[in-house]
C-alpha cells in the first residue's frame, strides 16, 4: 500500500508591489473627488465662506451671525420670550442663555419678567441695541449682501433665496 504525500497548498502568487505614489506638488489644489458634486458638501463651504465676511463686514459692531439674527428678531417681535427666539432660530437653550448673557452685558438687551406668565422673560432691545442693530444692518447691506449679489448676480438672488429656503423649510 502506498501513502501518498498530502497535497501542499499552492502558495498565492506573491503580489506585485506596486511603487508608491509620487509625492504630491506643494501648492497645488486636492483632488475633490465626489465631494464637488455633494450639495451639502457645497452648502456647508459656501456657508463658511458668507459667515467668514459677514464677521469681517460687521467687525466694527463685533456681532456674529445669530447675534445679528437675535437683534433682528427682538426688533421686529418685542414682547416675545426667549424660548420663542432661540426655537425660531434653531438656537438650543443653553447656547441662547450664553449669547443673552454676552448681548446684555454689552447693554445690547435686557430680560424682564414677562408680565403674562411670571415664570418665563421676555427679551427686549435697548436704546444702544436699536443703535447697534441699525448700524450691523447698513454694514450687512452695503457690503456683505451687496457682495453676495455682485457675485451671484441680481438676476438669480431670488431664485437661491427660494431654493435655499425650500431647504431650511421642507427638508
Amino acid at each position: 500500500m502506498t501513502v501518498s504525500k498530502p497535497v501542499a497548498a499552492a502558495k498565492p502568487p506573491r503580489a506585485r508591489r506596486e511603487p508608491p505614489p509620487e509625492p504630491a506638488v506643494e501648492g497645488t489644489e486636492l483632488a475633490m473627488g465626489e465631494l464637488s458634486d455633494l450639495l451639502g458638501y457645497t452648502l456647508k463651504r459656501a456657508q463658511l465662506r458668507v459667515f467668514d465676511d459677514f464677521l469681517r463686514c460687521v467687525a466694527p459692531v463685533n456681532l456674529t451671525p445669530a447675534q445679528f439674527s437675535v437683534l433682528i428678531l427682538l426688533d421686529n417681535n418685542p414682547g416675545r420670550n426667549q424660548t420663542e427666539i432661540a426655537t425660531t432660530l434653531g438656537i438650543l437653550r443653553p447656547n441662547f442663555v450664553a449669547m443673552l448673557d454676552a448681548l446684555e452685558s454689552r447693554g445690547l438687551c435686557e430680560r424682564q419678567r414677562s408680565p403674562s406668565d411670571r415664570r418665563s422673560h421676555i427679551v427686549v432691545l435697548t436704546d444702544k441695541g436699536r443703535a447697534t442693530l441699525a448700524r450691523a444692518k447698513k454694514l450687512v447691506q452695503t457690503r456683505h449682501e451687496a457682495r453676495l449679489i455682485e457675485l451671484v448676480g441680481v438676476e438669480n438672488r431670488d431664485a437661491l433665496l427660494s431654493m435655499l429656503a425650500t431647504i431650511a423649510r421642507d427638508f
